[in-house]
């Protein structure tokens, strides 16, 4: 490791930290209807868009409160729909505009149309395609850019709810849906992404309609170079932690992500909602020293990853010193692990946006994941199995932290003899259940889907064949084609995206599975935590007493930390243990 990479990486965590305040402030004057400096110029579209959407106001002319039900409900069904338009796009997109390389829906099968709708619907933005020949310009625009935006701000209002179960008491309400996904498109996600659009274009990023260009290369043969409005999409597809690229290469490719500042702007933009949701959530309990409590559980845990991760892309392939490589004086490969990584971000860069990106339920790359070194590429893997909640995706993080949190000051409570309390509400069976639920059925999808996509066998044409073990769709043997079924099983259910790469996925058998492993993660874990932000809404605050356990303090981050690892070791371990952590010890 070099100081020039520890330089970098200290640089983004400065600048998440800087704007953590400013900006966790501003989200919580947004999502509790207050007035803001954008009011002025969007307040007439936010309140156009609720009679036009049919939104029942008060009569104060604020979006009338809804109870738990009413609010999964709403999300539920927009989400549906959602679904069904998408998938409506990529069927019909032949028929279409703005399609300049006529292409039609035989390029999405059934099975890959329903992967795809359900993967941008639940900001997961799983790709089993190669974009650039696969869809039109429009299905992009209308389809994944749009989807970008509205399953970003799905996941915000969900997050705000369960806020404002800690924050009030005595009421049936958690909020509106249609208010929260209203706010946080237009006077949040959109703003800043039309700022991020503009500084990539300057950076290089392209934006046009135009189609596909071909060039005569040095060598002589000609080649295809894609085009496409890009700069829009990439701005949103990482503040809103999607992941979804535009082309295939993802943000490893010049035309997404040119430059070493572009690089650290994407990296930024993950991370920067994450990050001051810990803030906006001390406002809205007012106690910001539980936000920053938060922020530190999240900053350990990153910082972990980010110290494994680039200490074994540097230290490179221990084997290849018996294959005559040049080795550093400290028996280190020389130049470090530079498979898969692209020369002008290096190792540090690679290693800090593979770790960024997992944390935050992003799945965008600059790099091949399925090059790392074995514990280089369990540190993504492992992120995700934590549930995302290293800073997290776009309100995903604080609600899966906030989750972590039940479960800490629960076991705190069995270990000092009294009621567990967190921000003055008793954590009673009911909490703790439906927490449980949230955690147990991640890892039951993740589990269940490796291990079935273990043991069936595909044929080449991808239908499922009882026989034998699964390799006609792995590039790689044994521990580390383990590795790729667990990755996308666990990349699917995480909502995150991202993937080894070395497993053909584009097959009947891998789209509905993982499309199922996608609506499982995203929606069977957020149906309990509305759940929970119901039940604690209804409570009245105890006051705090010299029994009450503090929860501002390093010895609450400290455990909220080890509740996070541990219960991610004792539930992944025998999995990772097959994959991975073979594959090392096989070096």
């Amino acid at each position: 490791m070099t100081p020039n990479g520890w330089l970098q990486i200290a640089l983004f965590f400065v600048l998440i930290i800087a704007c953590a305040k400013p900006l966790g402030k501003f989200i919580a004057e947004v999502m509790e209807g207050r007035r803001t400096f954008l009011t002025g110029l969007l307040g007439p579209v936010e309140r156009l868009v609720y009679r036009l959407c049919g939104v029942t106001l008060d009569p104060e002319g604020k979006p009338e409160e809804q109870h738990w039900t009413r609010y999964a409900g709403a999300l539920l069904a927009f989400s549906a729909f959602s679904a069904l338009l998408l998938y409506a796009f990529q069927r019909l997109q032949g028929w279409l505009p703005f399609n300049p390389q006529g292409l039609n829906q035989n390029n999405v099968s059934p099975d890959l149309a329903f992967n795809t709708s359900v993967s941008f619907t639940t900001n997961t933005n799983w790709q089993s395609y190669v974009p650039e020949t696969t869809l039109s310009y429009f299905v992009q625009m209308a389809g994944m850019t749009v989807h970008n935006f509205l399953s970003a701000a799905a996941g915000l209002g969900i997050a705000m709810a369960l806020v404002r179960g800690f924050a009030r008491q005595s009421v049936q309400t958690i909020g509106n849906f249609w208010a929260d996904l209203t706010r946080a498109t237009l006077y949040i996600l959109l703003p800043i992404s039309v700022v991020a659009a503009l500084f990539f274009c300057s950076q290089g990023v392209i934006q046009n309609l135009n189609g596909y260009e071909t060039a005569t290369t040095l060598e002589g043969p000609r080649q295809t170079i894609a085009q496409g409005p890009v700069a829009s999409q990439e701005a949103i597809k990482m503040l809103g932690t999607n992941g979804g690229g535009f082309f295939n290469a993802n943000s490893a490719h010049p035309y997404e992500n040119p430059t070493p500042l572009s690089n650290l702007a994407q990296m930024f933009l993950i991370f920067l909602i994450p990050g001051a949701l810990t803030y906006t959530f001390g406002i809205m309990v007012r106690d910001t020293k539980q936000g920053w409590a938060l922020f530190g559980a999240m900053s350990v845990l990153w910082f972990a990853g980010v110290l494994t991760a680039y200490n074994f892309e540097q230290a490179g392939t221990p084997v290849l010193s018996k294959a005559g490589v040049e080795l550093s004086p400290t028996g280190e490969q020389s130049g470090g692990n530079m498979e898969g990584k692209e020369t002008r971000f290096g190792i540090a860069n690679t290693a800090l946006f593979a770790t960024v990106t997992t944390d935050a339920s992003c799945g965008a790359v600059n790099g091949m994941h399925d090059s790392f070194t074995p514990l280089g590429g369990l540190v993504p893997l492992f992120n995700i199995q934590l549930g995302e909640v290293v800073f997290g995706g776009v309100g995903a993080g604080l609600y899966g932290m906030l989750m972590f949190a039940i479960l800490a000051v629960f076991i705190a409570g069995l270990m000092v003899g009294r009621t567990p309390e967190y921000l003055g509400k008793k954590i009673e069976k009911k909490e703790v259940k439906m927490a449980m639920i949230a955690m147990l059925v991640l890892a039951a999808a993740i589990l269940f889907f490796t291990a079935a996509g273990s043991v069936a066998e595909f044929a080449k044409n991808g239908y499922w064949n009882p026989q034998g073990p699964a390799t006609a769709n792995l590039n790689n043997p044994g521990a580390h084609g383990f590795a790729e079924i667990l990755y996308a099983y666990t990349s699917g259910t995480g909502n995150n995206g991202s993937a080894f790469a070395g497993i053909s996925a584009n097959t009947p058998w891998y789209n509905l599975t993982i499309g199922l492993a996608m609506l499982i993660g995203r929606f069977l874990m957020v149906l309990p935590l509305l759940a929970i932000a119901s039940s604690l809404a209804a409570k009245r605050q105890v006051p705090a007493s010299a029994g009450t356990f503090p929860t501002h303090g390093p010895l609450f981050v400290g455990l909220l930390v080890g509740v996070v690892v541990i219960v991610g070791a004792l539930t992944y371990f025998p999995a990772l243990s097959l994959g991975p952590l073979v594959e090392h010890l096989m070096l």
